[in-house]
């Protein structure tokens, strides 16, 4: 509730002339505060308010806040957070931006930035890419890899609290807003999903998992600044929200990229950040992380659309929370989990077709991919496209990256996900031992076998520039006088257009009709 006034900060704020720009000042505001757009310039002003889970009241506490804001978001956007500048009041009565007097109140200074760049606005005009998605994965990876680490939060004692406020936030509106019966079905599904995951919780906390993330990670959080993916306005205010699991900080902008209908976006951010991570373990919370981040924005949303005045933008809102509701419990709901292999030498296209496969297969997520250029340059402890030397393809390294694929796909699977692996499984023991892992796990095992002329996988060998892998036509040329053994798996021709394969590929697994 707001316990102080504040029209005479917001008043000077809005005014063109208290800024140096002197131009148009845009006001955008929400519960816990205003923001004022100035020339080049924005301007945070926290609204003097006090709820269970923040306390703006005092200018001292909206200056600790301020601070705490400006510290937290340098973390990844420090180029945007300016500083912090009080509204002062000056000798002569009148209120000051910055300079000498008694502050009145304070500011989050920032660095304005183009708003058609934020990545929600991106997505409303088919703007995001698979790039942006590997970008963004990446700067979310190193973020949650800096994070400072806090077993004192988090667990299954944060994630149970988070349950029971999203049960008691649903308990504030009648059977008009939402049907009890879905609600209630949330509440099991999410508390069944808690206690079964409560040791994973807790191993997780205490292998510093939980750390102070950001919070609040949706799309329009991100914004393209200098041409890279950045994260802002992060948490400052709660602890409990921010100091979090990473894959429950990671699950907020997934189930906002499925919410809109980017399934295939959210498929290639998941993978990317995974082949960062190597956090697969952790894929057995995911839907009660995604259920859970669902289930807020429904009771959230409901909130929102109760405080319109407007009748139909009222209906629309409540509309969208409703929509929320249904897809929390779809993140729930499992289909059965399978391994697909897909073998070949170099240049048969292994990873743009499991790329393609992998959003059509498992549940709304799709299915983890892991791939053994990208799994070899992490075990090696270089980014994705890092160009490596011969040492690193030894057959020890090899070995390892082919443990390391298969062991990818086990945690998958347990985690009741679909997994395609992708290498040149060369070798008849490592088609076998990829074999052996959808056996030990019980589930359908497909292997797809790439093939093409020599001269068409030179020609894409060549042209290949900005991926993870090494090979070359040199390679190329030591892989064609292997003794490949009797290859069981289905065999593709890959000397066509990428569609046709991949329909080939998806009529092979079943995927059609």
């Amino acid at each position: 509730m707001q316990v102080e006034r504040q029209d005479e900060v917001i008043a000077f704020l809005a005014d063109p002339a208290t800024h140096a720009a002197r131009g148009p000042v845009r006001q955008i505001e929400t519960h816990i505060s205003v923001v004022f757009l100035a020339g080049d310039r924005a301007y945070k002003l926290k609204r003097a308010v006090r709820y269970p889970y923040l306390d703006f009241s005092t200018v001292e506490r909206r200056r600790a806040a301020c601070e705490a804001e400006v510290a937290l978001n340098r973390r990844t956007a420090p180029g945007l957070y300016l500083g912090v500048v009080p509204v002062a009041r000056a000798p002569a009565g009148g209120l000051a931006l910055g300079g000498e007097g008694r502050p009145v109140d304070w500011l989050v200074a920032m660095r304005r930035f183009d708003e058609d760049t934020l990545f929600d606005r991106l997505a409303e005009r088919g703007a995001l890419s698979a790039g942006l998605m590997v970008g963004l994965a990446d700067e979310i990876a190193r973020f949650h890899g800096a994070a400072e680490i806090r077993t004192d939060r988090g667990g299954y004692e944060g994630m149970n609290w988070v349950v029971e406020n999203n049960a008691a936030s649903f308990a504030e509106f009648g059977p008009e807003v939402f049907d009890p019966a879905r609600v209630a079905r949330l509440g099991e599904l999410s508390r069944a999903a808690l206690e079964s995951g409560r040791g994973l919780l807790e191993e997780r906390r205490a292998a510093g998992k939980v750390r102070h993330c950001h919070g609040d990670l949706h799309l329009r959080n991100i914004c393209l600044f200098e041409g890279r993916p950045t994260l802002f306005d992060a948490i400052e205010f709660s602890e409990p929200i921010a100091c979090i699991d990473v894959l429950y900080d990671f699950a907020f902008l997934l189930m906002d990229l499925v919410h809109r209908g980017l399934g295939v976006l959210a498929n290639r951010v998941l993978n990317r950040y995974l082949a960062r991570s190597a956090d697969y373990r952790g894929l057995a919370l995911l839907p009660l992380f995604l259920g859970l981040r669902a289930g807020i924005k429904a009771h959230v949303s409901a909130a929102a659309a109760a405080s319109q005045s407007d009748t139909a933008r009222r209906g629309e809102i409540l509309a969208e929370g409703r929509a929320y509701l249904g897809l929390a419990l779809s993140f729930f709901a499992r289909e059965p989990a399978r391994l697909v292999a897909i073998g070949g030498l170099s240049g048969t296209g292994k990873s743009t077709l499991a790329r393609a496969l992998a959003p059509g297969l498992g549940g709304r997520l799709g299915a983890v991919v892991a791939r053994s250029d990208e799994t070899r340059k992490r075990l090696v402890g270089v980014a994705p496209e890092t160009r490596l030397g011969p040492e690193a393809y030894a057959p020890e390294v090899t070995r390892k990256v082919y443990d390391a694929l298969a062991a990818a796909a086990a945690e998958a699977l347990a985690a009741g996900f679909a997994a395609v692996v992708d290498a040149v499984y060369a070798e008849p023991a490592e088609r076998a031992a990829i074999e052996g892992v959808a056996r030990a796990a019980g589930v359908r095992f497909d292997g797809i076998w790439l093939e093409a002329a020599r001269e068409v996988l030179e020609g894409r060998l060549e042209g290949r520039a900005g991926d993870a892998s090494d090979a070359t036509v040199a390679v190329l040329a030591r892989q064609l006088g292997y003794d490949l053994g009797e290859i069981r798996w289905r065999r593709l021709a890959a000397d066509r257009a990428e569609g046709a394969l991949l329909g080939s590929a998806r009529a092979a697994l079943g995927l059609d009709g």
